[in-house]
Formats: C-alpha cells, structure tokens, sequence
C-alpha cells in the first residue's frame, strides 16, 4: 500500500515562524468548544448543537484539520500499520531494504504505508506529518537532525536505518561501514595498491567516506581530498562523472571505492572510456552488493550488504518499541558488510 503523495497535513504557524500540522486542540481553541464536542462533530457522532457544530467545523476547514485514523475509529483491535520513508525507490538497494520490511511484518499481520522522499529534507518531514497519522510506527531513511523529526513525530515510534545507534537518540539500524571497509580496503592493499581514490556523493561526510579514510591512514596510504570525487548522484551516471573528476586530479590512481555499488558501475564505464582496463589498470570495489554486480563485465567485487535482514531487524526494532521494550544496540542492531571478491580487483 502506497501513501498518497497529494496529501497535505494541516499546519499551524508556531510562535517561531515555522509551522505544524493542526491538531484537535487547535480546532476546540478556534471554535471555542471542547475536545471532546470537536470530535462528535466532525466524526458526526452524540448530540450536537447544529450551529456550534457549524462553528467547529468551519473552524477545522479554516485550519485544515483532519482527524488521525485513531480518531475516527478506522484501525480494527490488533491492526499495525508500519509507515516505511524511502529516499529514492528507482535506486535497488532500496526495494530490497523494503521488500525485508514487508515480509517482517506481513509475518506479524501488520500493514506497511511506504512514502518515496526522494532525497529531499521537505518531503521527509511531509511524511513524518502524514504517517503519524497514519501508522503505529515509522521505520525510514532520514537525513533530518533528531530536534526536527521529533517536531514532526507526534509521538510515534521511530527507527531510522542506516544511521548507527551512537548517532541518534532514536532506535535504528545501522551498517557497520567500518568492519566492511576494513575487509575491502585489506583486500584491495593486499593486491599491491597503494593508490586508492573514492567516489562519494555531494550529501556531506558520511560513515563510509570516514571509514574510508581511517582505512587508508592505517595502512599508511597517501590521502586528501583530491583523493576523493563528489558525484551529483548516487547512481551509475553520478559516478561515470565522479571517475572522470578523479583521472583528471590524480591520473596515476590504481583503484577506486564507490560508495555504492551503482556508482562503482559507473566508475568501470568511464575508466574504460579512458583507455584503462578493469582490473588490469584499475580496480573498483563497490558497497552494497546489488545482483547487477554479477552481470556486468568484469563482475564487480562489492562489500555486500543483507539488505533483507536490514529490514527485517527494523521491524523488531518497531516490535520492542510497542511492547514497552529497550531497543536492539551494539552489534545486534548493526548488519556487517561481508567482502564479494569477484573479477573487478
């Protein structure tokens, strides 16, 4: 099930200037009523004075107002309904994040609402207003600090994924960028390189740039930041671009990480573009592990990723939350990236 995308939650100007959905005590204020005579008359229910209940619901039209699916007493006893905030659903990884999501909870009887944010800060925060209220729990990618998703909450439960558990106040799901980099950055100095660049996006310093960097200052490599291109996007075309930008600032490079596996792809294409060939005159290590991986050629060695387990461990996170439960941290709440060598290194 899909949430509508036209769907726009009320809002109310707060002191500060910015604005929140309206909420029934905003309706009661304006009309000059109670809570409770605001819900008979807009579920149009007991005995109500015809013109108060004018009053009010000209009140809720002026503001907006929508009553949550709690209040009009559509969500049958024992029905959960998950709200699932995904970046970007033509990227694969993402679907596969989902599809563990959907069978962990369709195990549990429950419904999932997913919303496509598409990696904008905006329609993240639109979500969050439109899931809660219409989900028990929200599981999602969110790139909003933690003071601005709990404005937006409403009280919901919230497990973010991919964001570590020491990063957020929130429950999540984190990758252990580390633990994989260690694995492919060991493989990729074993092979005789010490030349190692990488094509990150232009979202700011992440866990896998960091981890990244710490790897290559292990093992004593020469890095800055001309070691490292920005892509526009996270995709096959993103890091096309990006290896262009990093043959030209360091022609003498030997291999190459891609934050993602799309962008590693992209990477082979250009080099091979450039006159080099993969691996003889670059290697491409990917992250994520995406079934593409397997069909191109060379076959792409990848940090690989249980994209199926990141969801379905978010799910038990959203499960613990209900049941009044302390959720998974430290190694439970994290997936390891395993090392895939195949033919790119």
């Amino acid at each position: 099930m899909w949430a509508d995308d036209q769907h726009r939650e009320p809002s109310v100007e707060r002191p500060d200037g910015t604005s929140r959905r309206a909420t029934i005590h905003d309706v009661a204020r304006l009309a000059g009523v109670s809570r409770q005579t605001v819900s008979r008359a807009v579920n149009d229910k007991g005995e109500i004075d015809p013109a108060t209940k004018e009053r009010v619901l000209e009140a809720a039209r002026l503001l907006d107002y929508r009553p949550s699916r709690f209040a009009r007493g559509l969500v049958q006893k024992g029905t959960v309904t998950a709200g699932l905030v995904i970046p970007d659903l033509m990227n694969p990884f993402f679907p596969e994040v989902a599809a563990g999501v959907l069978e962990a909870a369709e195990q549990r009887g429950w419904q999932v609402v997913v919303w496509d944010s598409r990696i904008d800060e905006a329609r993240e925060r639109e979500a969050l207003d439109v899931l809660s209220h219409q989900a028990d729990a929200v599981v999602g990618y969110f790139k909003s600090p933690d003071d601005v998703l709990a404005r937006h909450l409403g009280g919901v439960p919230l497990v973010l994924l991919e964001r570590g558990p020491q990063q957020t106040g929130f429950a999540a799901v984190g990758i252990d960028a580390a633990a994989g980099l260690a694995q492919g950055m060991a493989h990729l100095v074993g092979a005789g390189h010490r030349r190692i660049g990488m094509l990150d996006g232009v979202h700011g310093p992440g866990p896998r740039r960091q981890a990244f960097l710490e790897e290559a200052r292990r093992h004593g490599l020469p890095v800055d930041d001309s070691w490292i291109a920005l892509c526009p996007e996270h995709s096959v075309a993103g890091g096309e671009a990006g290896m262009e930008q990093l043959l030209d600032a360091r022609p003498d490079i030997s291999a190459v990480f891609g934050f993602n596996d799309l962008m590693a792809v992209g990477a082979m294409r250009a080099a091979r573009r450039r006159g080099r060939r993969v691996p003889d005159d670059l290697a491409v290590l990917g992250f994520d592990g995406l079934s593409l991986g397997e069909l191109i050629e060379p076959a792409l060695t990848t940090l690989h990723i249980d994209k199926r387990r990141l969801g379905r461990l978010a799910v038990e996170q959203v499960a613990r939350l209900r049941a009044g439960e302390e959720p998974l941290r430290g190694a439970e709440a994290w997936v390891v990236p395993e090392l895939v060598v195949r033919a790119s290194v």
